[in-house]
Parts: structure tokens; sequence; C-alpha cells
């Protein structure tokens, strides 16, 4: 358990970053399974767009956002 002042406000805002990045990545994996199982573009195009947001925010790294994109916009292709 934290013993400073600053380290017991490092915990909770690491916990808020917690809960908050938790609730976008469970949004993002919902999105993302809905958009290959169904295949339709308004689908494909939302979970795209989630990913942007998600790494925008810096819940996922960039580069695992454009694989999702890249993979999702292969669907698109076909």
């Amino acid at each position: 358990m934290p013993v400073t002042k600053t380290a017991k406000r490092a915990l909770r805002s690491s916990m808020v970053k917690k809960s908050f990045n938790k609730i976008v990545l469970t949004k993002l994996e919902t999105a993302l399974k809905k958009a290959k199982k169904t295949k339709a573009k308004k689908d494909i195009l939302a979970a795209i767009s989630l990913a942007d947001k998600t790494a925008k925010t810096k819940a996922i790294h960039k580069n695992k956002s454009s694989r999702i994109k890249s993979s999702l916009s292969r669907l698109l292709s076909k």
C-alpha cells in the first residue's frame, strides 16, 4: 500500500484510468466480435471508429489499432 501522499494520489489516478480502459476495451471487443460475425458495413465501420478512439486515448497501441482496422477493411472489400 502507498505510504506517501503523492503515492496515494497516483494510486487513485491509476485505478480510475484502469476502470475507464476496461470499459473502453470491452466495448471494442464486443464491436469486433459483432463486425466479424455479421460482416455488415455499418458494424465494420463502427468497429474501425472505435479502434481509432481507443488508440487516441492510449488504451491500446496505435499499431494494434492499425492491425484491427486492416483486418476489418479486408472484410469490407469482400
